[in-house]
């Protein structure tokens, strides 16, 4: 056999391995292939074509096995017991730019499922090799190791912990300064996916300068990058009182306030949640929100969306009006009470509703007047009705009760606490009963209303124990009025006037 025969059969064998890798790879793109590929056992036919002598062959293989293993978590539990991440990670600190994008890509695909798969990775030190792989100058690498480092962290604290632990912190910041845009997002991705598991992890986050950063780019017209920007900010924020105000004094607010007009359903929605991260920690924070327009941002939010982008802003105002009789009446200057009780008739989802109702509540809560806002925006029968509903949740139910009590204690307004005279039951219908027991004694012209539309009649038909705080109020309500009225409305009088009649003998 001649040179150029045996060569030829080398060549051959490359190509075979090629088209091999090749058509793996492409059949790997579509999840409806991954089965049979697994019952054909290809993770044990590609693992030897990672250490091929082609570094296309190499870095294909690895392509394939990060597609399988991002499809399935099984296949990705396959690829570990095959022992296929050591050599991955290995690897990682010799090859070439593109085996080390693949190779991240798998690491990615297999941390992605699952906290055990992901300390996997981080067993064989995969994350001081992407930590690594940080410091290349090729861009794509970064952001290859950027991606699979965030996937590791996401899952819990101690998977954060290594990675933070792995030196991966500063390289990040360090990414948030680079040209390239898609590196910027994953950067801020995988700082928002460490920050937000504990405040110690987001310190460390802080520590490296990484707000100032973050604070650059909200005005970026890049909405992706916009959007892990305002998700690392809000899991920055949202842990300490201490943290929350190293945010604001970045002076975000009220730049961020631009982004509720964003064309990006995404965008809109994290920089509400960082508003509500903020918001909830003081009134002084609360405040600055306030004072830069927020609340108005909010409404308007709120005014133009729906479902789940609706529900960070719901509880920003929840929390604003929380704080104090003065926020609280901010909220309902800025129409909040009229968009949240539109939220709540147009809202399937019953945590959605939930989350409403809690900040309905927070409003009403202060003094006569608030709880007066609430009662004009008729919304006080709609939080009995979700209370004595069926078909609502547990939580709902719980909110809406507690929401009625702490609004009913401080209405005065008569005309709306009438009507849930005819339908609370008994231990809502206290509450109603003690208003009109604080207000009837001191206004006449309440008295005559209450006579003539039903109210006094309605009070006698209560069935109250002896002795109860009920029928304390009921007693104070009576003796406001003459006693032959009282006697006049109480049930059976009529009929024993009757029987009066039928008794009585004219002279």
């Amino acid at each position: 056999m001649s040179q150029r025969q045996i060569i030829q059969v080398f060549e051959e064998y490359q190509k075979s391995r090629m088209q091999f890798v090749q058509t793996v790879a492409d059949l790997a793109s579509r999840p409806q292939n991954t089965e049979i590929l697994r019952n054909a056992g290809v993770m044990s036919m590609l693992r030897p074509l990672m250490l091929d002598v082609v570094p296309t062959i190499q870095q294909t293989a690895a392509l394939a096995l990060g597609r399988l293993a991002d499809h399935s978590d099984d296949l990705a539990e396959a690829l570990v017991r095959e022992d296929i991440l050591p050599q991955l990670v290995q690897s990682l600190a010799s090859k070439n730019r593109f085996y080390k994008k693949a190779a991240a890509f798998v690491l990615r695909a297999v941390a992605k499922h699952s906290p055990g798969l992901a300390q996997a990775v981080v067993d064989c030190n995969g994350a001081d090799a992407l930590v690594l792989c940080l410091e290349e100058f090729d861009p794509g690498v970064k952001e290859a190791a950027a991606w699979a480092l965030g996937f590791i962290a996401r899952h819990n604290a101690t998977l954060a912990q290594a990675v933070v632990d792995a030196g991966a912190v500063p390289l990040l910041v360090l990414s948030l300064t680079e040209p390239e845009v898609a590196l910027k997002r994953i950067a801020a991705s995988t700082l928002s996916d460490i920050s937000k598991h504990s405040p110690e992890l987001a310190q460390t986050v802080v520590d490296t300068g990484a707000i100032a950063h973050l604070a650059q780019m909200i005005l970026s017209p890049d909405a992706k990058l916009k959007r892990q920007v305002f998700s690392a900010l809000s899991q920055i924020s949202k842990h300490s009182v201490s943290l929350a105000e190293l945010v604001v004094e970045a002076e975000i607010f009220p730049g961020a306030l631009a982004s509720l007009r964003d064309p990006d359903e995404y965008v809109k929605k994290n920089v509400t949640v960082l508003m509500r991260e903020v918001v909830k920690h003081t009134p002084e924070l609360a405040q600055v929100i306030v004072n830069c327009g927020g609340l108005s941002g909010v409404v308007d939010h709120l005014g133009v969306s729906t479902g789940s982008q609706r529900l960070p802003g719901i509880m920003t105002l929840g929390y604003v009006a929380a704080h104090s009789e003065s926020l609280a009446m901010a909220v309902i200057l800025s129409k909040g009470v009229s968009q949240l009780s539109l939220c709540l008739s147009e809202e399937a989802e019953q945590h959605i509703k939930a989350a409403t109702v809690w900040s309905i509540g927070q409003i009403g809560q202060h003094t006569p007047e608030h709880a007066r806002a609430v009662a004009a925006a008729n919304l006080l029968p709609r939080l009995l009705q979700l209370y004595m509903e069926a078909s609502s949740s547990e939580d709902l139910q719980a909110k809406s009760k507690k929401a009625l009590k702490s609004i009913l204690q401080k209405c005065t307004d008569l005309q709306s606490l009438e009507s849930l005279l005819h339908e609370a039951p008994s231990n809502i219908l206290k509450y109603v009963v003690c208003q009109f027991s604080k207000v009837l004694p001191h206004d006449s012209k309440a008295r005559r209303l209450f006579v003539t539309s039903g109210g006094l009649k309605k009070v006698q038909e209560i069935e109250a124990e002896p002795g109860s705080a009920l029928q304390e109020y009921i007693n104070t309500i009576n003796n406001c009025f003459p006693e032959e009225i009282v006697r006049y409305y109480t049930p059976g009088y009529s009929q024993a006037l009757l029987e009066r009649v039928e008794k009585y003998q004219p002279a």
